[in-house]
């Protein structure tokens, strides 16, 4: 049978087999070389995997759908670095499984929020942001205040990473439990919050 663009659309099952092949081949075409490059495989100076704490706190984040009003990447354009910092570079994420770069900002990208605020800041924001940015649409969070962080889960979150290659020891591990234990959960995420970006902070 000749194959024309009549045939194919005509034939469903076909087309469906195309269809799966051409994006199959496009997306390996893509993906493939991002493994080869060192660029998206070599951490930038300073970039250490997150403790325990910190774990915990970006597990909060996540879990509270955070992502779906913060991105995490500032774009390579003058007013996103004049606002935010140092545009977002891959080699700050290759221990973030999975990362949170997203593109919906109904706040501000929190890319560089490490550091640029107080633990006090970003407790009685989180509690009632209204308290600190008055025209905030922000929900409160207060009971993260209350709630207890998971300290039993982390040397096993820590164990899954270690597989995809994040560089966790074997001590780091043993001791996750008690670095966590005693935490809150707003202690976790205000921790998770304090250390992003802040290797390339100060780089033009």
């Amino acid at each position: 049978m000749k194959l024309t663009h009549d045939s194919i659309e005509r034939n469903i099952g076909l087309l469906i087999v195309l269809t799966v092949l051409v994006v199959s081949v496009g997306g390996l075409l893509e993906i493939v070389p991002l493994f080869f490059q060192k660029s998206t495989t070599t951490p930038v100076d300073g970039l250490k995997p997150y403790d325990a704490v910190r774990l915990t706190g970006r597990d909060v984040y996540i879990r509270e759908g955070c992502y779906l009003c913060h991105s995490q990447m500032v774009r390579p354009f003058r007013a996103e670095t004049e606002r935010y910092g140092h545009y977002s570079v891959a080699g700050e994420f290759v221990y973030d499984h999975p990362f949170q770069w997203g593109s919906k900002r109904t706040g501000p990208d929190l890319a560089r929020v490490g550091g640029r605020y107080s633990d006090e800041w970003h407790r009685a924001h989180l509690i009632n942001p209204r308290d600190v940015v008055p025209e905030s649409n922000m929900p409160s969070f207060s009971w993260l205040a209350k709630t207890p962080a998971d300290a039993a889960s982390a040397p096993d979150k820590m164990r899954a990473l270690r597989k995809v290659g994040v560089p966790y020891t074997d001590e780091q591990i043993a001791g996750a439990a008690k670095e966590v234990e005693g935490k809150t959960e707003l202690d976790a995420l205000v921790a998770y919050l304090q250390g992003l970006g802040v290797e390339l902070k100060g780089v033009k």
